[in-house]
């Protein structure tokens, strides 16, 4: 009695685990919206932040956003907030590769991304 108590326990804890269990790229339309109260305000350095562009994301997203490999960037702003697009310069997906942008550079490319609406 006792082994099959274990075993059900062990059942409703994997299912409890799987359920909560999660992936972070299927955040709710709130958390991409540009509305986000967490989201600090950065002054952008447009200058900069093109010429990473240019040298790192350009080739995928195309010269001047129109998109190529990857999607258009034209009003990127209009749907994900700085914060969001940081984290998917930092952590890639969708066919993006993770960290091409670092520090400094990612965060200000983020604000000037974000910027373009």
């Amino acid at each position: 009695m006792k082994q099959i108590m274990v075993l059900i326990s062990g059942f409703i804890l994997a299912i409890g685990i799987t359920a909560c269990g999660g992936n972070d790229n299927n955040d709710n339309d709130n958390n991409n919206k540009n509305s986000s109260s967490s989201e600090t305000k950065t002054s952008v350095d447009a200058t900069a932040a093109n010429k990473v562009y240019q040298q790192n994301c350009a080739s995928c997203h195309g010269k001047n956003l129109e998109g190529a490999a990857g999607p258009t960037l034209k009003t990127i702003g209009k749907d994900m907030s700085k914060d969001r697009i940081l984290k998917q310069i930092n952590q890639g997906g969708g066919g993006m590769p993770a960290g091409l942008i670092k520090g400094d550079d990612a965060d200000n490319v983020a604000a000037w991304l974000a910027s373009k609406k």
